[in-house]
């Protein structure tokens, strides 16, 4: 089975989303913490760019194992994911979409077979590598609204100054 047309085309282009989100918002508004104890704007994004490698990392191992185990990715475990959220706002965008544009590519070149592979994943169990494509997307969908919700709120504060 090929990647659906309905994955591939998300896979290659729904993370463009985000520029269109926080259209017009400074790197000030991006870094600012909205909601106390919650992850602003920036680190959303940095979550989302690190999380791309994090991936890429989980599909070569389905690709060259046995039905890999993963377990849960935890962002604040992550060194990387740390070391990303002091890196400027241009930096995180540029290598997130130079990153997602790359795996994009290398994904549609995958043979049929590849899609068949599996790999565990400790809470939804065995997962083939299309259905794994699938949830990484449903994840960054999800941080997409996240972020949407964020940057409603930061305007409508500017608004009622």
């Amino acid at each position: 089975m090929q990647l659906p047309s309905h994955i591939s085309t998300r896979l290659q282009y729904q993370h463009k989303t985000l520029v269109d989100i926080i259209d017009g918002l400074s790197e000030e508004q991006v870094r600012r913490h909205i909601i106390a104890g919650k992850w602003s704007i920036f680190e959303q994004i940095v979550h989302l760019q690190t999380y791309q490698h994090r991936f890429i990392e989980r599909v070569k191992k389905i690709l060259e194992g046995e039905n890999p185990v993963f377990a849960r990715y935890q962002a604040e475990s992550d060194p990387e994911f740390l070391d990303n959220c002091e890196k400027t706002f241009r930096e995180i965008m540029q290598d997130m979409i130079t990153t997602r544009k790359e795996m994009a590519a290398e994904i549609m070149r995958f043979q049929e077979s590849d899609f068949e592979k599996k790999g565990r994943h400790p809470l939804f169990g065995e997962l083939t590598l299309t259905q794994w494509i699938s949830f990484f997307l449903l994840h960054e969908g999800h941080h997409l609204f996240a972020i949407l919700k964020l940057t409603g709120e930061l305007k409508r504060e500017a608004q009622s100054l």
